[in-house]
């Protein structure tokens, strides 16, 4: 029977471009931040441990014997100085954790848990020397506001700000330029404190201090957090400058060769491919004279816990259900209203048009949901755990810049054979992100200039449970990782995108020197960390219905879901791929 949308069906999937596209129209007055990712059963004891979506990729619970909130590096040297004397195995956890791969687990029962989020103060700003230090559990949010209140402003970040800076840096975040040291902020790291494990001798905890020359600078600006609990963070700042940001939609038909370009035409450019419009939207983004008018604002509007909710349950019952005539008018409906929304605004208030100007902590990130006051959940994060509201995945991969062309035209390809596969496999009004980041001197960090890619996609709250052309994104994948190249990003995408990809970092046995000096025990490091490394097992689990939830690539049948008529089969683009694809599709 064929479905098509009700008027219900098509005022919830309204709701959902609402949160996707990351706006809404109405503006309300306060939210009900995320949890904190560390539930614990007796005060700091017997604990669980999440990310902020509330699931891992293999969507076990991790468990810790303890968690301690230090509040001063001193504090911070007795709690690794404690698990340190015991052998104990410790992990660092941020104030929202939202690593998606298990990077934050202890391992076992009996670990320890070290939270930064009550180092959060900035230690001291130098606007002569434009230098900012600042404790690692600071959100983004609070060092931007911080610096430009001093006049200073950090050149580069990701786009949320809701990270902490020893996360962020731990795993490699980015926003998106190739110009002078990129986008990436750790790029902009010259000097940080970190506490790690020592012998008796020296207490159990020693503070290493690294300067901008220190030869262990390159392995711990981007290290997944086994080397140690980065204390402080000093960042090389610039004068508060501004940014004009313009978004220009075009057709797709040279996308291939744009995205050679864009990167050097724009210092903060990037692209947003629409697949089934057949469109890009090109981001215009460059510094301007401060001088220049305007106090734009880059923002996420909050959105009501309801619309969330029926958002939701609308897309669950378009993938289990619908069909793809279905699911394609649902992406028109979302794409017709993207057009009426907007995530800039030219005075913080309203949206009159491009360019809009404004300064770059207020231009540089978003995230209103994770900080306002709570509002008992009438309001929410789209992703709050406690809520059934979004729940997806986020594959991040990056590919090098010279094979970015080729690797665009396969997608175009794939595109091509069924357009409308791509209604439901990718989110249609998100799209797939394209960013520009440049190689790094960080022993883990991009080891050349590189596209990076982030596809949000439908992820079902049953496990082993199909999505609708769960193919496509597996090949995109497989494709940007085997064919051309590509790795993973540190703190995004399911287990099988790190299958091999350290044999990628030409310097990672001088991040693993570093880290037997750091920690010769291992405390900091985990089952997660030993896999990715390349220093114990595999991060693949191989068991039925595996590929299905991204665990493994399918090398049989069993890996995808037979029962329901999915079976492992080549790529139709990529014949090396190996995808879960419904029979009737392939």
């Amino acid at each position: 029977m064929k479905m098509t949308m009700s008027r219900v069906q098509k005022r919830a999937m309204e709701s959902l471009l609402v949160v996707v596209s990351l706006g809404v129209l109405l503006q309300l007055a306060g939210c009900s931040p995320p949890p904190d990712p560390v539930m614990c059963t007796h005060g700091t004891s017997n604990c669980t441990i999440t990310n902020t979506y509330g699931s891992f990729t293999d969507r076990t619970i991790c468990r810790a014997a303890k968690v301690t909130y230090p509040r001063t590096e001193q504090e911070l040297v007795a709690a690794v100085a404690a698990v340190a004397s015991t052998k104990q195995k410790v992990r660092v956890a941020t104030k929202h954790s939202h690593s998606i791969p298990k990077l934050a687990c202890p391992g076992g029962d009996d670990g320890t848990i070290i939270s930064t989020a009550q180092l959060n103060r900035t230690v001291c700003v130098d606007a002569a020397k434009r230098l900012m230090t600042v404790e690692s559990g600071m959100l983004l949010r609070d060092l931007v506001e911080a610096a430009a209140a001093a006049g200073l402003s950090l050149p580069h970040s990701p786009y949320w700000h809701g990270l902490t800076i020893g996360g962020l840096l731990s795993t490699g975040a980015h926003g998106s330029s190739l110009w002078g040291k990129g986008g990436a902020a750790h790029e902009y790291v010259v000097g940080l404190r970190i506490v790690t494990p020592a012998p008796a001798s020296q207490g159990f905890a020693v503070v290493r201090e690294l300067g901008a020359d220190h030869p262990d600078l390159d392995a711990a600006k981007v290290s997944l957090g086994v080397l140690g609990v980065i204390s402080h963070v000093t960042l090389a700042m610039q004068p508060l400058f501004k940014r004009s940001v313009t978004l220009v939609k075009r057709d797709d038909s040279d996308f291939q060769e744009q995205v050679a370009l864009w990167g050097h035409l724009h210092e903060y450019g990037d692209m947003t491919w629409l697949p089934h419009q057949g469109k890009v939207i090109y981001r215009q983004d460059d510094r301007v004279d401060v001088s220049t008018p305007g106090n734009g604002l880059y923002d996420l509007p909050l959105i009501r816990t309801r619309e969330l909710i029926d958002a939701r349950a609308a897309e669950e019952r378009l993938q289990e259900n619908g069909t793809d005539t279905a699911r394609c008018e649902a992406a028109q409906q979302q794409a017709a209203a993207s057009e009426r929304l907007n995530v800039f605004t030219n005075d913080g208030v309203s949206f009159t048009g491009y360019p809009v100007v404004g300064y770059q902590h207020r231009i540089q990130a978003f995230g209103t949901c994770f900080n306002s006051p709570e509002d008992g959940l009438l309001t929410s994060c789209a992703w709050d755990p406690r809520i059934r509201g979004f729940f997806n995945y986020n594959s991040g991969f990056s590919v090098p810049l010279s094979k970015a062309p080729a690797f665009v035209a396969d997608m175009q390809r794939l595109r091509n054979l069924n357009p409308d596969s791509f209604c439901s496999s990718v989110d249609p009004s998100i799209g797939v992100l394209l960013r520009y980041v440049k190689a790094s001197s960080a022993y883990l960090g991009k080891p050349e200039d590189s596209i990076g890619v982030d596809i949000i996609f439908y992820r079902s709250h049953t496990e082993g449970m199909p999505r609708a052309h769960a193919d496509v994104v597996d090949e995109l994948e497989q494709l940007a990782l085997h064919k051309y190249g590509g790795i993973p990003h540190w703190g995004k995408s399911r287990n099988f995108a790190f299958d091999g990809a350290i044999t990628k970092y030409p310097k990672v046995h001088e991040f693993l020197r570093v880290k037997d000096r750091y920690d010769p025990e291992g405390l900091f490091s985990n089952e997660w960390t030993d896999k990715v490394l390349g220093i114990n097992g595999s991060p693949n689990i191989i068991k039925k219905r595996c590929a299905i939830e991204g665990l493994c690539v399918c090398s049989n049948n069993s890996h995808c879901a037979p029962e329901e008529g999915y079976f492992c089969r080549p790529g139709k683009v990529y014949k090396e791929a190996r995808v879960c694809s419904f029979f009737k599709d392939y």
